[in-house]
C-alpha cells in the first residue's frame, strides 16, 4: 500500500501538476483513510466496499469533522481509486457510487472597500519587506490571484508596460490577468528597491522573495495577511482567498459582466463564478431605487414634458 501511495503522489506532482497545497491535502486525507482501514483490519484496497465507506463516514462524523472536510476527503479517495483502476491495480472502483454529504450553501465573505484600503496601506514602504508586502497585497486584490499563482510568479510573467500578468492556474491553464495603476506602481517600487535588497548576491527569477533571497512560500503569504489584518484592526479572518473573493465581489458589484469575471478568475465553469453574484446591501438599494418605477419619491420623478 505504501508503494502504491508513493506512486500516486508522484503522479499528482508530475503528471497532473497539482499545487503543493493540494498534494499536501491529498496526503493527509489518504493517510487518515489508510489508518482507518488498518484499524478496521481491511485486508486490501480492493476489499473496500460501500459498507467500509459508510463506516468511515460515520467515523468522521463522530469525530466532529465538518461536511466540507468530509467531502474533500471523499474527493481525495475517489481520485485515488480512479488512479488504481486506470493503472489496473484493481479491477473496479468500489466507491464510485458513494455520495458526498450535501454541503450548506454559504455566500463567500469579502472585505469592504474601506477594509481593503486599510489593509493595503498597512505595510511600511521604507523597508524591503514592506515594499514586497504592499506589492503582493495589491496584486492579490487587483488581479484576483490564487495564492499558488502569486507565489509561483516569475519576472518574465510581468508586463508593466501593459499592466498585464501571464498566469498559469489550475491544470496548467494559462490566462492573462490585469492590474490597476496602484498595483503596478507598488510592483515597480518593489522591483526597483525592495527585491534587489532581498535578493542580495543570489540569483532567482521568482518575483516574490523572502529575506533569504528565496521564493516566498504560500504559508508565509498567509502569515503576512494575518499580520496586516491584525495591525489594521480588521475583525475578520483575512486569508489570500478572501482577497480573491473580494476582487470578484467588487467587480460584479461595480457592474462587471459575469463572463469577464470568470475569465479573470480562471474558472473553467461559469457556475464557479456565480457564487459571487451576491451584492452588498448598499448596491442592492442603489439598483432598486434607480430601477423600480415606484421606488422613488414623487418629488424625484422626472417631469413628463409631452
Amino acid at each position: 500500500m505504501q508503494e502504491i501511495f508513493n506512486r500516486y503522489i508522484q503522479h499528482l506532482e508530475a503528471e497532473r501538476n497539482v499545487s503543493p497545497y493540494t498534494v499536501r491535502n491529498y496526503k493527509t486525507d489518504l493517510l487518515d483513510f489508510f489508518q482507518f482501514l488498518n484499524k478496521k483490519k481491511v485486508a486490501s484496497l480492493e476489499a473496500v466496499d460501500r459498507k467500509v465507506m459508510r463506516d468511515y463516514l460515520s467515523h468522521l462524523v463522530e469525530q466532529g469533522i465538518v461536511k466540507a472536510s468530509i467531502a474533500r476527503k471523499l474527493s481525495a479517495i475517489r481520485s485515488f481509486y480512479r488512479y488504481l483502476v486506470r493503472e489496473k491495480i484493481i479491477a473496479a472502483n468500489p466507491i464510485e457510487m458513494v455520495s458526498s454529504p450535501k454541503l450548506d450553501k454559504r455566500l463567500p465573505s469579502f472585505l469592504t472597500l474601506k477594509e481593503v484600503e486599510k489593509l493595503l496601506s498597512a505595510p511600511d514602504p521604507s523597508t524591503p519587506q514592506g515594499q514586497r508586502d504592499r506589492a503582493l497585497l495589491e496584486l492579490l486584490y487587483a488581479a484576483g490571484l490564487r495564492v499558488s499563482e502569486l507565489t509561483s510568479l516569475e519576472l518574465g510573467q510581468i508586463n508593466l508596460d501593459s499592466n498585464e500578468i501571464r498566469v498559469w492556474g489550475k491544470g496548467s491553464k494559462e490566462r492573462v490577468v490585469l492590474m490597476g495603476e496602484p498595483a503596478a506602481q507598488a510592483l515597480r517600487n518593489y522591483l526597483a528597491q525592495g527585491r534587489p535588497k532581498l535578493l542580495g548576491e543570489k540569483r532567482s527569477q521568482a518575483l516574490f522573495l523572502n529575506r533569504y533571497g528565496q521564493r516566498l512560500p504560500e504559508r508565509r503569504v498567509q502569515l503576512i495577511l494575518e499580520k496586516y489584518a491584525k495591525q489594521s484592526g480588521i475583525g475578520k479572518r483575512v486569508h489570500p482567498h478572501l482577497l480573491r473573493h473580494t476582487f470578484a465581489t467588487h467587480l460584479l458589484d461595480g457592474g462587471a459582466d459575469l463572463r469577464v469575471v470568470q475569465e479573470l478568475l480562471g474558472h473553467a465553469r461559469l457556475s464557479s463564478t456565480q457564487i459571487y453574484t451576491h451584492v452588498t446591501k448598499r448596491q442592492a438599494r442603489k439598483v432598486y431605487l434607480s430601477a423600480h418605477p415606484l421606488a422613488r419619491k414623487k418629488d424625484d420623478e422626472p417631469e413628463d414634458k409631452e
